[in-house]
């Protein structure tokens, strides 16, 4: 299997320290957040990794990462020119998976200390023109993508609700997904949102509108160090996870 991270994007919500530099790229703990994510996939076998990123700081990325040698992996760069949203992110990996293959797709602001391993296995598993996202409880869930389960099979999920004033479940869909390249023609047959973006929760819903969504719940922490507070709050969970 292969792995994404998606480390592109303005980061206008950590102004002015994006403005400097890429938000991956900041530092959480001993590390740029970025070295989390590569870490995660390597743990969980998976050494061939493509970083889609953006121009404002691809220099530093090549300087610091270099080709991955130093942290076990073997990692790919693609540039996302343009902030069309997460989808659009994605596609630029169609070519680097193989026809048929299975690949993790992490966004780079996500942190977590789970171990990808047994999720991993399990999509493996899974048929052909499948999918499985990463579920956790949280707080809030007005701020997240809820999956919303259906009544008659309460382990499957009917549909997401992008930020729902309502929520109709406690749980946010995380920013770890795994795909095979079927993605790429999905991500091709939708249309751009309100915000002119391509929405992975219209990806993910086309999945689940297919029966073909599959879940795991993540046990341990997670966050998304998208902004100032919950930057230093990764900064503290993430403290020694690499040495």
């Amino acid at each position: 299997m292969k792995g994404v991270i998606l480390a592109g994007g303005s980061g206008t919500r950590l102004y002015p320290l994006t403005r400097l530099i890429n938000k991956h790229l900041l530092p959480v703990g001993n590390y740029p957040m970025v070295c989390y994510g590569i870490e995660r996939l390597r743990q969980a076998g998976i050494t061939d990794i493509l970083i889609v990123i953006s121009k404002q700081s691809a220099g530093l990325y090549a300087d610091f990462l270099g080709s991955g040698e130093n942290f076990g992996v073997n990692l790919t760069y693609r540039v996302q020119e343009s902030a069309g949203g997460i989808a659009e992110a994605l596609e630029l990996a169609d070519g680097f998976i193989p026809p048929g293959g299975k690949f993790v797709v992490l966004l780079g602001d996500n942190l977590f200390l789970d171990d990808l391993t047994p999720y991993v296995e399990r999509f493996k598993q899974q048929p052909p023109g499948s999918a499985r996202v990463m579920l956790k409880p949280v707080d809030d869930p007005r701020r997240y993508g809820v999956p919303v389960f259906a009544e008659d099979a309460p382990d499957h999920i009917a549909y997401i609700e992008e930020k729902p004033k309502k929520p109709k479940s406690k749980f946010s869909v995380t920013g770890i997904y795994m795909y095979d390249d079927s993605v790429f023609d999905i991500i091709r047959s939708i249309d751009r949102s309100a915000r002119g973006e391509l929405e992975i929760t219209d990806v993910n819903n086309r999945y689940a509108r297919d029966g073909m969504l599959e879940f795991d719940v993540l046990q341990l922490w997670w966050g998304d160090a998208g902004t100032l507070e919950s930057l230093q709050e990764a900064g503290i969970h993430m403290k020694g996870v690499l040495p």
